[in-house]
């Protein structure tokens, strides 16, 4: 079988500005991530790619917000399925698409994908993932009182829902995904983190509102099916010290000990780069031979491969 590469792409990756948030939108930059994903099947690569929906999810909750008065609210692992097949269904076409117009044959596939976590997770007693939409504080306090939301003021913008975010223990639908691999698909899986869920006492899946970190759980998708390359696709084209700041630097390669150090000093910020870099060490620290993780953006996602841009992560 082709080197297995575990491709993350953000779910801001869909969204390229605040005038491109529609449908067609969101499609037509999965047409352009498709491409450099087909460019690496092409060269060689066998895909599973996994995405991030925070927006996504955002928009149902706000339509379900709107419509309560007729309608019954989405529950947020319902919101992580449905935005799960409905991206997953985009990459499908997209990747179809672009598979006919370079004479592939090969065919693309989603699983929808249910993540174990552990009830006793210290995320459940400090929820601090925010989600939805802002709200004023008299709004705020009457979900808190009506619906035991915890909410968060969050930077002088109005009051959010906060939910946990548990770290990812299993990958249950891991075996049909590894088959799928196997028998040569590009799988489209674990999107926005996995569907969180948790076993109760008869051993039942049983639905859990959180929303597990999508670079964590790419991190252990790739542990667990073995994959030679963990390649998380941000919005910047290498990682940085001190970024945005007059000494930036960008890194063009980086060991686990030094991404360790850098973490620890702070460099990487936790909404953003940090989650990423933990998650590429996770995935190098776990692995017994010459794996590597590889951090860019997704239209250098071909020159990454190559060695000519990213930042390159080895143990």
């Amino acid at each position: 079988m082709s080197k297995v590469a575990v491709i993350a792409v953000g779910g801001n990756s869909l969204i390229l500005d605040e005038r491109h948030k529609t449908i067609p939108d969101q499609y037509a930059a999965t047409v352009e991530t498709s491409k450099h994903i087909a460019g690496m099947i092409q060269a060689g690569w066998n895909v599973v790619l996994t995405h991030g929906n925070g927006p996504q999810v955002g928009f149902i909750l706000r339509r379900s917000e709107l419509a309560i008065h007729e309608l019954h609210p989405v529950p947020l692992d319902y919101c992580g399925a449905d935005t799960q097949g409905a991206i997953g269904y985009m990459f499908q076409r997209a990747l179809h698409n672009e598979f006919v117009r370079r004479g592939i044959k090969n065919l693309a596939a989603t699983v929808v994908t249910q993540v174990l976590v552990d009830r006793n997770d210290p995320a459940f007693q400090n929820p601090s993932k925010p989600i939805g939409s802002f709200m004023n504080a008299e709004l705020a306090a009457r979900k808190r009182a009506e619906e035991s939301w915890q909410m968060v003021e969050d930077a002088g913008r109005g009051w959010r829902r906060v939910v946990p975010s548990p770290l990812p223990q299993a990958i249950i639908e891991r075996d049909a995904i590894d088959a799928l691999i196997r028998a040569g698909f590009v799988v489209i899986c674990s999107g926005g983190g996995g569907i969180p869920v948790a076993e109760n006492e008869n051993g039942e899946l049983v639905g859990i509102e959180a929303v597990i970190d999508k670079d964590y759980a790419g991190s252990l998708l790739a542990r667990s099916i073995g994959a030679d390359l963990f390649l998380i696709s941000t919005a910047v084209e290498k990682v940085a010290l001190n970024f945005n700041k007059p000494n930036q630097q960008w890194l063009d390669r980086l060991t686990v000990p030094e991404a360790k150090k850098y973490l620890a000093e702070g460099h990487f910020a936790k909404g953003s780069m940090g989650p990423k870099i933990q998650a590429a060490i996770w995935f190098l620290e776990a692995s017994t031979g010459n794996q590597e993780a590889l951090i860019t953006n997704p239209e250098n996602l071909e020159r990454a491969l190559a060695g000519e841009t990213g930042t390159r992560i080895t143990k």
